[in-house]
């Protein structure tokens, strides 16, 4: 799973905080990295850092292997906290979506087992 990450040019980032972000996304999401090719964050301040309130904002694309992309966004007042919810926010939706595939209703249909097996 390759992982990017990206800021406006309103955020200063550093390789620490790089770094930092990459590791989280990997923790975060290690169970599905077999099922993800690529993993994009988008940090960004909309309001050019002048304002209080919840102007950070974080989006992150998931990309699943042979599925269309994924993408959650989630807005805070701190870069930290913009990127966890986010984080949060797509590790949800990636259980949804690889949960509801495995497992279609619950199990295998009856039809799929053989007739010796069926009563």
């Amino acid at each position: 799973m390759q992982i990017q990450i990206s800021t406006d040019r309103n955020l200063h980032s550093d390789e620490d905080l790089i770094r930092y972000l990459e590791s989280e996304v990997e923790t975060k999401l290690a169970r599905f990295a077999d099922r993800l090719t690529r993993i994009d964050v988008h940090l960004s301040d909309e309001m050019g850092g002048g304002t209080d309130g919840e102007d950070l904002r974080c989006v992150i694309e998931a990309f699943p292997a042979g599925r269309e992309p994924v993408v959650v966004t989630n807005r805070a007042g701190s870069v930290n906290d913009a990127f966890t919810g986010a984080l949060t926010r797509i590790e949800h939706t990636l259980a949804t979506l690889f949960d509801r595939t495995g497992h279609h209703k619950g199990g295998e249909s009856i039809r799929h087992l053989p007739e010796d097996n069926q009563r």
